[in-house]
């Protein structure tokens, strides 16, 4: 529609079409959105379901000079390595805790690793923190282990 007709229509009837065209044009999206919704597995918004968790890594425990490594993932920015420390020497001695960072920054990426010499210790302290909630965050605690592609050879 050009400018002159608007005019002479007047400005209900302009905002009747823009309001039909809108609804006209919802309708439209709504349709082809509802399959590519679905086809994502978005149902009214929201997640379906969730996505199962990656399968763990099948290579033997990942030992290092330090002890045995923990992952711990999901980690508050805010979390120290003193902290860190202090929640998993509940459970037994803890070599070292390191904070991942970014390099440029130095702020928190999220996660850390924890070293403990004595593998009960370890596996005592994963089956105690791992979905525990600290500072707001539930937490993510694994044993690392080496990926089943790089693992060492038994003997080695």
């Amino acid at each position: 529609m050009d400018p002159n007709t608007m005019m002479m229509l007047g400005a209900g009837a302009v905002a009747g079409l823009a309001a039909g065209f809108a609804a006209g044009f919802a309708i439209g999206r709504k349709a082809k959105g509802g399959a590519q919704q679905q086809r994502r597995g978005w149902q009214d918004g929201r997640r379906r379901q969730q996505r199962p968790a990656p399968a763990p890594a099948t290579g033997p425990v990942k030992k290092t000079e330090n002890g045995y490594e923990i992952y711990v993932g999901n980690l508050n920015y805010d979390m120290t390595e003193d902290q860190l420390n202090a929640e998993f020497s509940a459970f037994g001695k803890v070599n070292s805790a390191r904070i991942i960072t970014n390099r440029h920054n130095n702020k928190s990426k999220g996660f850390a690793f924890v070293a403990m010499p004595d593998l009960a210790e370890a596996e005592r302290a994963v089956a105690a923190l791992h979905d525990k909630e600290i500072l707001g965050r539930r937490l993510r605690v694994n044993i690392a282990r080496h990926p089943a592609e790089t693992a060492p050879e038994a003997g080695e």
